[in-house]
């Protein structure tokens, strides 16, 4: 039995992924900040709800022990939790509004990989999934053909930049490790206010298709759900 842990999943594209993993006969721990949401997005897709909150250390050792406890290790760290910070003027965007995000999107994937490590390095095939964005691309926000060019999210953006960049690393210095970063494409979800012209099962293609990847699977790349995103 695959034993999954998916970050921010109560909903969005971390609630649509354990749904659809839960179904495929993972065992998925889907982790949420908030108890209640957490419980309550759990218990409707029949996954084990863990309380986690990625900025916080503790928070995070916690919910890694208590995984370890009940299901004996981990095979898929599926990194999905993160924030937009909302629609700052890039003139007006401080090293506080920076760090905030970074704090979230790019700290918390460390703060998870170190955590998860121990667990993840007992599975016969492991497998860590990270979420970035077509945001996060400098081949994308470089392509004036690209909705995502016409963004200058400066926060945001390059925290998703650093999600890929970090993706790379550890894929080379993790090499028993199936590694990738994700791009789910622009899809409704709270993070856009549901602008986003993609479903979350949609969104979730490549997630999933990468979640499930076995030993001889890609690592160190960045796909979407036609292949491969420019870096």
């Amino acid at each position: 039995m695959t034993i999954t842990l998916i970050t921010g999943a109560n909903k969005g594209l971390g609630y649509e992924a354990a749904r659809r993993l839960l179904e495929s006969g993972h065992t998925v721990y889907m982790g949420a900040r908030d108890p209640d949401r957490g419980k309550t997005a759990a218990d409707a897709l029949g996954g084990r709800f863990v309380q986690l909150d990625v900025t916080d250390d503790a928070s995070v050792s916690s919910a890694l022990a208590g995984v370890a406890a009940e299901a004996g290790g981990l095979d898929v760290l599926i990194n999905n939790a993160g924030i937009a910070g909302g629609r700052i003027p890039p003139p007006d965007v401080t090293a506080d509004d920076v760090r905030r995000i970074y704090e979230t999107n790019v700290f918390g994937v460390v703060r998870m990989i170190h955590a998860a490590l121990p667990l993840l390095q007992k599975s016969s095939a492991p497998v860590i999934v990270n979420v970035s964005s077509g945001l996060g691309s400098i081949g994308i926000v470089t392509d004036p053909s690209r909705l995502e060019a016409q963004f200058p999210a400066v926060a945001y953006g390059s925290s998703k930049s650093a999600v890929v960049a970090l993706t790379v690393q550890y894929a080379k210095a993790l090499p028993d490790i199936r590694i990738n970063v994700v791009d789910p494409g622009y899809t409704a979800t709270d993070l856009n206010r549901h602008s986003g012209t993609q479903s979350v099962t949609e969104g979730t293609d490549a997630i999933v298709r990468l979640a499930t990847i076995g030993p001889d699977g890609p690592t160190g790349g960045f796909f979407d759900r036609d292949g491969v995103v420019p870096w």
